[in-house]
């Protein structure tokens, strides 16, 4: 690999990255920690050889019923251990998981399970409500009920499939590099999914540089990974289960983030590792009672699937003692490509460096790459980039040249080899000539004390091609007054940047794991004619 300034910071020597499949991961961890805790669910604790054992009952009721390798199998539930159970059952028969978000229409549903040719299903109450919807249209050959309590002869119930399930006696034979395990479907902010095919190798490559990367601050069979994020999410997948699993920690698992239950939870459990989301972290720092919570038992904190205003950041480790390590990924990585280390600098703003055998570059239009401090597309190379996109050759050569994965997300990296996501190549707004990253204006305005969410977006204008449009949420019990607030962004923005237009809102459209749909807010504006030069 090419000398890079941010290797100066790494603490390992040379680096090994096993070839394992997910199954032998969970396999090494039950024989290490077997009597220790594995889930915590509620009021139900599961430990590594119960929680092993549920999964090789599993697997062999559906080795008996025929399942073969590479196969798709849909999950469709929220968070609770039987997702955990599910999903290691199916890799132990080399079957491919396919995630699927149990809030999904059926029109969202039957674009993935037809694209993915997915044909066994598990889903709880919430998910099999839309299966039932689709069934006329689509046929599954198994379809297997999560906390199932009424009788439904469409469903095999999950929990007598594994308890009269025969133990698997020997698990598929994974090549780790080449055998796909999960169908990781993005895209969704876009509108259009795309199903991302991630290995063995590139998920557990994954976690093994999110060790590396944290070091020594995460303790093998010591920790408790608080998990509220949906692990439907690649980043609640591998950030919270997987590479719990891998450490062998206790998993705090919570069916959904409900703030009052997850501090009540957390004075109890005293949870050392939180992989979070903006929305929760804004949650958290809005919370009446957060000073009086204790998060400091949180000693490594990191924040997924969306940026998190550096406001936020401040606030939280102001009011909690804990600290936040910005980082970055996205599906097609598996997903973590980026990480503020523990052992290192911290740079607030900035997503950190490489994670382990990663390589990253900056290049413009012309893909030439670009020296310290200019903005261009973020390209990534390592491990734990995925396969291709399923049954896409179209959009995974877009995306995948000469090893490279193209991010489409524009980036700027320091001396240091710290890297600056401004924002989406695609949300850049062009006005009158001058590129404007939305991602700075949002970090602005989160910056008043009367606005709690912020989103700016580029809309069509005769004059000047694209005019700026900021959509502020209030915080609770404040009034935002727009002359005042379009007054403050003169003082902080060059003054084309400050928005023309400002929408004081009660809430901004977000999907399930807090990701910000501004593709909505622009449908929205399209389809009603918003005046081009209107307030």
């Amino acid at each position: 690999m090419i000398q890079r300034p941010w290797h100066s910071f790494y603490q390992h020597g040379e680096v090994h990255i096993p070839e394992q499949s997910l199954y032998t991961m969970l396999k090494k961890t039950a024989e290490r920690y077997g009597g220790q805790t594995a889930i915590i669910f509620e009021e139900e604790e599961l430990s590594y050889l119960e929680l092993k054992s549920k999964v090789d009952l599993l697997a062999g009721k559906w080795n008996e019923m025929g399942f073969k390798k590479g196969e798709r199998i849909g999950l469709m539930l929220a968070n609770h251990p039987d997702y955990v159970i599910s999903y290691y059952a199916a890799h132990a028969l080399g079957l491919i998981v396919v995630q699927i978000n149990p809030m999904y229409t059926a029109r969202e549903l039957l674009q993935i399970v037809t694209d993915a040719e997915v044909t066994s299903i598990v889903a709880d109450a919430s998910g099999r409500k839309t299966i039932n919807e689709v069934s006329d249209l689509y046929s599954f050959r198994h379809m297997m009920a999560s906390q199932l309590s009424d009788t439904d002869g469409r469903y095999l119930k999950l929990e007598e499939l594994i308890a009269f399930g025969i133990p698997l006696k020997s698990p598929a034979e994974i090549n780790a590099k080449e055998d796909v395990a999960v169908i990781q479907y993005t895209g969704g902010t876009t509108g259009k999914m795309k199903g991302a095919m991630l290995t063995h190798f590139n998920l557990s490559a994954n976690v093994y540089q999110s060790c590396l990367m944290y070091g020594e601050s995460m303790v093998q069979g010591k920790e408790t990974v608080l998990i509220a994020t949906p692990l439907y999410h690649v980043y609640a997948m591998t950030s919270g289960m997987n590479l719990g699993i891998f450490i062998g920690g206790r998993l705090l698992l919570f069916r959904k983030f409900e703030i009052d239950d997850v501090l009540a939870k957390i004075k109890k459990h005293r949870p050392t590792f939180f992989p979070g989301v903006p929305k929760m972290y804004i949650a958290f720092v809005n919370h009446p009672e957060i000073e009086e919570a204790k998060l400091s038992c949180l000693k490594l904190c990191s924040s997924g699937s969306a940026p998190l205003p550096v406001e936020i950041i401040q606030r939280f480790e102001r009011l909690t003692g804990t600290r936040i390590g910005e980082g970055f990924g996205l599906s097609e990585a598996s997903p973590s490509t980026h990480r503020n280390p523990p052992f290192g600098k911290r740079k607030i703003g900035s997503i950190g460096i490489p994670v382990p055998e990663t390589d990253c570059m900056i290049v413009d239009e012309d893909n030439r790459e670009l020296g310290e401090k200019s903005v261009g597309e973020l390209l990534i190379k390592g491990p734990q980039i995925m396969k291709g996109y399923w049954n896409n050759a179209a959009e995974t050569h877009a995306a995948l040249q000469n090893g490279w994965l193209y991010t489409g997300d524009l980036a700027t990296m320091d001396d240091e080899g710290y890297f600056y996501i401004v924002g989406r190549k695609k949300e850049m707004i062009i006005l009158g000539g001058f590129n404007i990253y939305p991602q700075e204006i949002e970090g602005v305005l989160y910056e008043h004390p009367d606005v709690k969410e912020a989103a700016v977006v580029g809309l069509p204008d005769e004059e000047h091609g694209e005019r700026v449009k900021a959509y502020v949420v209030p915080k609770d019990g404040k009034t935002i007054d727009k002359e005042e607030l379009r007054g403050y962004c003169y003082t902080k923005l060059t003054p084309y940047k400050v928005p023309k237009q400002f929408d004081v809102r009660d809430s901004l459209p977000r999907n399930t794991v807090g990701k910000l749909l501004k593709r909505l807010l622009i449908k929205e504006e399209s389809e009603r004619g918003d005046n081009l030069n209107g307030n």
